[in-house]
C-alpha cells in the first residue's frame, strides 16, 4: 500500500498544506497558544533520596510530567542514539520504504506515517520508526535499520540505559505512594516490562499555526521516556492551558503514561500533551515508551483502595486496554 511520507512532501517545495494535515480551528496552534511563564519541573537525581522522593511524586501528581537531569545517562551516548535516527531518516526513500509497516494488519513495527484512528481523517504532520528494544524474546532485529551499520549496538546499549533508569523512577514512584519499592514494577512486569522505541521525525511544515506534529494524547505506557533535539514543539495539559516545555540539553523528559495512572488509583496522572512543529527547522524526539506484556492484569494497587478511595479504574489485561485505546473505546 502507497503511504504518503510527511517528510518527502516536505523536501517537494510544498507552499501550502494538504487539507488533510489542517486541524479544526479549535485545535490549530494559532488559536491555543501556550501560556507565557510558566515552565514543567526539572528535577535532578542527585538529590538527597526523601527530597526525590517528594518532588517526583508531587510532578506526577500535579503535571504527569517532569525533566529529569543528572540521570547518568552519558551525552555521549544520547548523541549517537540521535545521529543513527538522523542517518535512518536521511536515507533514500527506497531504502526507507523496506521497512514500511502495515498497522492495519497489526505490524506496528517499523517505518511508518499515522497511528491514529481520528475520527475525523485529519493527518499529523510526522514520519516515525516504531520497534521493540526489551524484552530480548520479543524483539525482532529484523525490522531494526541495517543503515547506519551502528543502529543495532548504539540502540542495543540505549535501551540497557532505559532499563535501569525506567527501575528507578518506578522505585521512587512507589515510595511516593508509602508502598515498597517493588510495588509498581511487579504488576508491570519487572524484568519483562516492554521497552518501545519511537523516533518522531517532524519535517519543517509550510503552515505550521494549522497543524499539529502530534494531536493531543495522553500515553498508554506505564512511563515515556523521551530525548528530543534542539527545536521545542513539545507541550503538556495543565490546569486549563497548554505550557511549551523548553529544550534543557541532556535532560530525559519523563512522561506519567495510562498504566500507572491506573495503578496509582488516580494519584498520578497520565500528561495530556501534543507537538506543534517548525517552519523552518526538523523536530526529532526519541520516546521509549515503557509497558507492561499484553498479558499484565492493570488496575488499582489493592494498597490504596478501601472504603474512602474506591477504585476509580476498572481491572483489565493490557491487551484489551490496547485495543480500546487505539479504537477509542470506552475503558
Amino acid at each position: 500500500m502507497e503511504v504518503e511520507r510527511v517528510q518527502a512532501l516536505a523536501t517537494g517545495g510544498l507552499h501550502e498544506l494538504p487539507a488533510q494535515f489542517i486541524r479544526p480551528a479549535h485545535e490549530r496552534p494559532e488559536n491555543t497558544k501556550p501560556l507565557e511563564g510558566v515552565t514543567a519541573p526539572v528535577i535532578s537525581l542527585s538529590q538527597p533520596h526523601d527530597v526525590l522522593v517528594k518532588q517526583v511524586s508531587e510532578a506526577c501528581s500535579q503535571w504527569g510530567f517532569f525533566l529529569l537531569t543528572d540521570h547518568g545517562l552519558s551525552p555521549e551516548l544520547i548523541k549517537r542514539l540521535q545521529e543513527v535516527g538522523q542517518e535512518f531518516f536521511a536515507l533514500p526513500q527506497k531504502e526507507k520504504e523496506a521497512y514500511a509497516n502495515d498497522p492495519s494488519t497489526g505490524k506496528f513495527e517499523g517505518y511508518g506515517t499515522k497511528m491514529t484512528k481520528n475520527l475525523e481523517e485529519k493527518v499529523e504532520w510526522v514520519d516515525y520508526f516504531f520497534h521493540l528494544t526489551s524484552p530480548p524474546s520479543k524483539v525482532n532485529h529484523d525490522i531494526w535499520p541495517k543503515h547506519p551499520p551502528s543502529y543495532r549496538e548504539v540502540n542495543e546499549e540505549y535501551g540497557k540505559e532505559m532499563l535501569r533508569q525506567t527501575g528507578v523512577l518506578l522505585e521512587l514512584l512507589s515510595e511516593g505512594l508509602g508502598l515498597n519499592k517493588k510495588a509498581l514494577a511487579t504488576p508491570l512486569g519487572d524484568q519483562e516490562i516492554e521497552l518501545e522505541m519511537k523516533i518522531n521525525m517532524y519535517p519543517p511544515c509550510p503552515q505550521p499555526d494549522l497543524a499539529l506534529g502530534v494531536e493531543p494524547h495522553t500515553d498508554m505506557s506505564a512511563l515515556t521516556l523521551l530525548v528530543p533535539n534542539e527545536v521545542p514543539g513539545l507541550q503538556v495539559w495543565k490546569d486549563g492551558n497548554w505550557i511549551a516545555v523548553d529544550y534543557l540539553p541532556n535532560a530525559l523528559f519523563v512522561h506519567v503514561g495510562d498504566q500507572i495512572e491506573v495503578l496509582s488509583n488516580g494519584k498520578y496522572k497520565s500528561v495530556l500533551h501534543r507537538s506543534v512543529v517548525n517552519k523552518d527547522r526538523t523536530r526529532m524526539s526519541w520516546a521509549m515508551f515503557c509497558a507492561p506484556p499484553h498479558e499484565a492484569m492493570i488496575g488499582p494497587l489493592p494498597e490504596l483502595v478501601n472504603e474512602q478511595n474506591p477504585a476509580k479504574y476498572s481491572t483489565k489485561t493490557f491487551a484489551e486496554y490496547r485495543h480500546r485505546k487505539f479504537n477509542k473505546l470506552p475503558q
